[in-house]
């Protein structure tokens, strides 16, 4: 019961690897996160796990009174999500001892597989921000490759964890990684001791199962980053960023040394405008610039407001740091332009062509080492925090439609374009 390698070994017949050994002896608290390369075992491991915690049932004996006890696996898909359970299906019946336990099996309209002391292992999707998931109750989640979850934030906070809080259920996050998405910021928190639990990265060359010789060839041909991501098992870059991780870094490490030197100088203010849509928020940042550096100075982030308080705070924000205005013109942000036009503002429409250029000056900003910024941070929604350095991290070529202080920025840096920079290179897109 409390050595499930031992379990492994006597009851499935197989021997893990160290790293398995290390991620189901520790990973008991309330959200554990496993990152590792491509073919380290995890969903091996897991698949261990989800027998193991089936047999023992192990929470506390006060839950034991519901008379089940439920583990799911869930995954982007549900052929993701079948991978896990056939493996379960796979050892449980390789096994004369467990067998014999085994009280039913169903694969409609989802796979369940029963045992006769009420524990169930499920599988399930978590498409459409976790639909299929409504209305149940867990005691252990085991969510596969969470980071290509397109909705992490929302599946795990508003569907999953209410599923467990009934019997005080418990959370694995296994993945391999998928540059510094929302996965890699919650691993983060758990590896910081921010969140209850336990994090474990995984090298592929500690599973002696597969061929070192493959591997070998891989890590040879493979580029630094892919090696780290698809061997290693570390976080890097995807690619698609709008801003590498490490730009974004010194950014917010140069805030201190750019208060220093506007206190001596007398700086050019020049605040952008994001305005709001129908699913968006309105977004007004400041910069300071000294020498061709921008600081942000101020962002203030709202939805729902009516046009006359907008173009009332932009007023306020301009007689606070009076300098250039830039306002998104797109539909009908023209009328409060026109409302503006004592400020003499330059309007900007949005467009394919005029948000790459626009996208890639701040790229350009931040390649130079010429800008910093704090790491704002405002509520959100109810319950909610929202983070510029979240923002500006999740911001892709191919999705940044709701990147509002994102375009804010670039809008604030718009006047400071160099006319002769180089044309915008060719970025990654999906039809």
């Amino acid at each position: 019961m409390t050595d499930p390698a031992f379990f492994a070994d006597r009851f499935l017949g197989i021997k893990l690897h160290p790293g398995q050994r290390q991620w189901l002896e520790k990973s008991t608290g309330r959200e554990n996160a496993l990152v590792t390369g491509n073919r380290w075992g995890k969903s091996f491991a897991s698949a261990v796990k989800l027998i193991h915690t089936a047999i023992y049932r192990p929470r506390d004996l006060k839950y034991d009174l519901s008379g089940r006890y439920r583990t799911v696996i869930g995954s982007i898909t549900q052929d993701q999500a079948n991978l896990m359970f056939n493996q379960v299906i796979r050892l449980v019946r390789q096994s004369e001892i467990l067998v014999p336990l085994i009280d039913g099996l169903v694969r409609t309209p989802f796979p369940i597989l029963a045992f006769g002391n009420g524990a169930t292992v499920e599988a399930r999707t978590t498409q459409n921000r976790g639909e299929y998931l409504l209305g149940n109750d867990y005691d252990l989640f085991v969510f596969d490759e969470v980071a290509f979850e397109p909705d992490p934030e929302y599946v795990v906070e508003e569907v999953i964890m209410m599923r467990l809080a009934d019997r005080e259920g418990r959370l694995d996050l296994v993945s391999t990684p998928n540059g510094r998405n929302w996965f890699y910021r919650r691993a983060m928190e758990i590896a910081a001791g921010k969140r209850r639990g336990h994090f474990q990265s995984g090298d592929s060359r500690e599973n002696v199962h597969i061929s070192s010789d493959y591997l070998d060839e891989r890590v040879h041909y493979f580029s630094e980053s892919r090696l780290k991501q698809n061997i290693m098992g570390q976080f890097v870059d995807s690619g698609g960023e709008v801003l590498r991780s490490d730009y974004i870094d010194r950014a917010l490490e140069n805030i201190t040394g750019a208060k220093e030197k506007n206190s001596s100088v007398r700086p050019l203010y020049i605040s952008g405008w994001d305005l709001a849509r129908k699913q968006t928020a309105t977004v007004g940042i400041t910069v300071s610039v000294v020498d061709g550096y921008a600081s942000v100075v101020e962002l203030e982030r709202f939805r729902r407001f009516d046009w006359t308080v907008v173009i009332q705070k932009i007023k306020e924000r301009q007689n606070r740091y009076p300098g250039r205005l830039v306002i998104d013109a797109t539909g009908l942000g023209d009328v409060v332009v026109d409302q503006l036009s004592d400020y003499n503002p330059e309007s900007v429409i949005f467009t394919a062509n005029s948000k790459a250029e626009l996208l890639t000056n701040v790229e350009l900003f931040h390649a130079r080492d010429a800008i910093s910024y704090n790491r704002w941070e405002l509520p959100g929604g109810p319950g909610r925090t929202w983070s510029f350095e979240e923002e500006l991290r999740d911001a892709r070529w191919d999705d940044n439609n709701r990147c509002d202080a994102l375009m804010a920025l670039a809008l604030a840096l718009w006047p400071l374009r160099r006319k002769s920079r180089p044309p915008v290179l060719p970025r990654v897109a999906r039809v």
